[in-house]
Parts: structure tokens; C-alpha cells; sequence
């Protein structure tokens, strides 16, 4: 299973609790789903991570289904959530 780092920006960062941490998963939405389910019982993260935009080592992810993003050995996800003002 290949591990990488999810990194958070703004306020991702914020509901987090951390500006990174690792994963280790086959896809986006699996790396997704544990980085909130380890934060059980604090639902702020989730809906952010329903807001955010996603860049995958380098390339944004798009409207691409997170299950179909597969993730790669040192890997990068970055977490971006809307940002105002441009």
C-alpha cells in the first residue's frame, strides 16, 4: 500500500489540527476517509474536505472521482480549501 503525506492549507490546517500527516492508501478518497475517521467524534475536517480542491503529486484533481485517483510511494495530496478573495 503506498504512503505519502496529505498536506493541509488554510482552513483544512485549522480542522486538522496539523499542517500534514501521512497516509497510507491505494486512493484519494480511501487517504480521505481515514484522515477523518481519525478525527472521529470532531466532524469539522469532514466538512471542509467536502469544500476542498485536491492536487495529487503536482496535478489537481479536477472533478475526478476520488476513488479513481490511485496514490503513489511518497506521495503528495494537497488539501485546499475555497480561499476568499481570490
Amino acid at each position: 500500500m503506498p504512503s505519502g503525506t496529505i498536506r493541509y492549507w488554510a482552513a483544512a490546517k485549522e480542522a486538522a489540527g496539523t499542517a500534514e500527516e501521512p497516509y497510507a492508501a491505494e486512493t484519494l478518497a480511501e487517504a480521505l476517509e481515514a484522515a477523518v475517521r481519525r478525527r472521529s467524534g470532531d466532524d469539522r475536517l469532514a466538512g471542509v474536505v467536502r469544500r476542498s480542491s485536491f492536487i495529487v503529486d503536482e496535478r489537481p484533481v479536477g472533478k475526478r472521482d476520488h476513488g479513481e485517483v490511485f496514490l503513489t510511494e511518497g506521495g503528495v495530496v494537497e488539501v485546499l480549501p475555497p480561499f476568499a478573495g481570490g
